[in-house]
């Protein structure tokens, strides 16, 4: 093997060997890179069902959770409160919950108190114009942007008002009732969001 040979197997090598290693050097920094886009442990359990002890809960009050970012109200409504259902129906843009169902109102809560429970509401409390967090729920009277008398919730934003099954009054700039998350009782004072009796 003359010189001129073995110069050129030496670099030979040598390409071959700066390639092995600067391909494993790429490859050690893609990893964590590649690691970066896979979802946080975080992440995984905001997506997650949510059990809230609603036992504590007294009659007229509101318990807020949160689920996959979004505040959830429970509130568990007095017997005045229920009875304010049906006289605000003539006044509701949506009263039988027939827009969008599928997005905003489980089955099983395709009733006028848009709950399994009468007197348990279940609402995420988000209006659905443009994304603020109403307050509420205001007693009757106390409100002035709520028709009449009625009990209710106001979106602070733009004045959209719904009553306490979190169904939108007509004429107000939220196109649709507030949404009523998928959930599930454990016993008569747990339930489970995010998840119903479907596994949704």
């Amino acid at each position: 093997m003359s010189n001129e040979q073995s110069v050129d197997s030496g670099r030979r090598g040598a390409i071959v060997a700066t390639s092995v290693v600067g391909g494993i050097g790429g490859l050690c920094t893609a990893l964590p890179f590649a690691l970066t886009f896979q979802p946080s442990e975080k992440a995984k359990a905001a997506g997650a069902p949510v059990e809230v002890d609603i036992g504590d809960i007294k009659e007229g009050e509101v318990k807020v959770v949160e689920w996959r970012g979004k505040p959830v109200w429970i509130v568990r409504r007095t017997k005045e409160m229920l009875d304010s259902l049906a006289k605000a129906e003539p006044q509701l843009a949506d009263p039988k919950s027939e827009r969008k169902p599928s997005e905003l109102t489980p089955e099983y809560c395709r009733n006028q108190h848009r709950s399994i429970k009468p007197e348990v509401l279940v609402a995420v409390g988000i209006c659905s114009h443009l994304g603020c967090s109403p307050s509420g729920p205001f007693s009757p009277g106390v409100n002035v942007a709520l028709p009449g008398a009625d009990w209710g919730f106001v979106c602070p934003c733009h004045g959209s008002t719904f009553d306490l099954a979190g169904r939108v009054y007509k004429a107000k700039p939220a196109p649709d009732n507030l949404e009523v998350p998928p959930h599930m009782y454990l016993s008569d004072t747990r339930v489970i969001v995010g998840e119903d009796k479907k596994g949704a």
